[in-house]
């Protein structure tokens, strides 16, 4: 099977609205920027230069499991859990 198309046009045209969309994502980069104010950056900073896990408060907490002195309530974290996700009600 063998589709014409008049001489000169193209089988699918241009996408209009390209430059919105440009423009669109040029407006969604300067809003974090907006968000840069004189609080909020600095606390931003200092959570960008936390190391990402604690590796001796988790060794602490591993050891102190350990020896008993911490207690694990599965039904309380469950229900914190569900709290903290909603419980589909």
């Amino acid at each position: 099977m063998r589709v014409n198309n008049p001489t000169g046009t193209s089988p699918l045209a241009p996408v209009r609205g390209a430059p919105a969309a440009a423009e669109a994502a040029g407006a969604a980069e300067a809003a974090p920027a907006a968000l840069q104010s004189g609080v909020l950056g600095p606390a931003m900073q200092a959570l960008r230069d936390m190391p990402e896990i604690d590796e001796a408060r988790v060794a602490q907490l591993r050891e102190a499991y350990q020896r008993g002195e911490l207690k694990f309530d599965a039904s309380k974290l469950a229900a914190l859990i569900q709290r903290y996700h909603g419980d589909g009600r």
